[in-house]
């Protein structure tokens, strides 16, 4: 169990990482307009996983295929090139060709940095901080973590505190942002994660909004449009998750104008991630039929 003594002390010294780091987010904010469209490679991940397409196709894919400007990768697909620079600089150097930011690494199979365990939750943090190197090479804002923990409520919050704390302290010293989406469990309870943001107090450590992402349990889903309200306070970065389409183009899960609207109605200036997840459109479709959604309700905002 955590005790206030070790949660101040963690909280100075994280403090003290970030009074010397460059974090500011408006040097990755889109060129023009409040706000881009990226791509996350999720949305290809079926192809990605048949093998017939890998990593280094995403960057031409996204420009020729879909039209956007950001990049949101997955380390999932390039899971053992964390440290291959010459793999890393073949990648920053198809990106730039095409003319297209990286915008951030989702991390996944890292470890849990919520674990009860103090090892576990040690080696997780470890395990993520490659990933905040290789976020850097590219020329990424973030990555992208999840907020896994084990226990009560407010034990759970304490702890994923902990573990985000210590990854964003080595991210501030290198000017990466570390941003937790809303990815199952207590994390997918807006207000746990609001409040878990509230205990990091890191101005480098902030959220990733997903539209879909609500599911708390099998029993117990939250409230999407809530929770993305209580999230945006400290977001940077949105995942606008899409599954099912109706005849008009319309998302028959989220109510695409209720959620962009409360998207506009924050501070949150930067790039709004595409990330089909359906299985009646084609992986094409479903991130083109996205795409379309997305500009209909941003105009005058792009």
């Amino acid at each position: 169990m955590l005790t206030r003594r070790h949660f101040l002390r963690t909280a100075s010294i994280a403090g003290a990482a970030i009074a010397t780091a460059d974090l500011s987010f408006a040097r990755y904010a889109p060129e023009k307009g409040r706000f881009a469209i990226s791509l996350a490679e999720w949305s290809l991940h079926k192809a990605l996983f048949k093998k017939e397409i890998t990593n280094l196709d995403f960057p031409r894919l996204a420009k020729q295929e879909f039209g956007v400007t950001g990049l949101e990768y997955v380390n999932q697909f390039f899971k053992d090139k964390a440290r291959d620079t010459a793999y890393l600089s073949d990648l920053k150097s198809r990106a730039e060709g095409f003319g297209l930011k990286n915008v951030l690494i989702m991390i996944d199979g890292e470890g849990m940095l919520g674990a009860p365990d103090a090892a576990a939750r040690g080696k997780a943090v470890e395990n993520h901080k490659p990933w905040i190197d290789a976020a850097k090479f590219l020329g990424c804002h973030a990555i992208r973590v999840n907020a896994a923990s084990q226990g009560e409520y407010a034990e759970q919050q304490k702890l994923a505190a902990d573990g985000l704390r210590r990854v964003g302290e080595y991210g501030a010293s290198q000017g990466i942002h570390v941003i937790v989406e809303n990815h199952g469990g207590l994390s997918s309870n807006g207000e746990w994660l609001a409040g878990v943001m509230t205990l990091v107090g890191m101005p480098g450590v902030g959220t990733l909004p997903d539209f879909g992402n609500f599911r708390v349990s099998r029993e117990v889903e939250y409230d999407r449009y809530k929770g993305v309200t209580e999230l945006m306070p400290f977001a940077k970065g949105v995942s606008a998750k899409s599954h099912d389409f109706d005849a008009q183009g319309n998302e028959t899960h989220t109510d695409y104008k209720k959620m962009l609207d409360i998207v506009i109605a924050s501070k949150y200036r930067g790039f709004i991630g595409i990330e089909y997840e359906g299985t009646t459109l084609g992986e094409h479709e479903g991130i083109k039929a996205t795409r379309a959604l997305l500009e209909r309700h941003l105009q005058g905002y792009l």
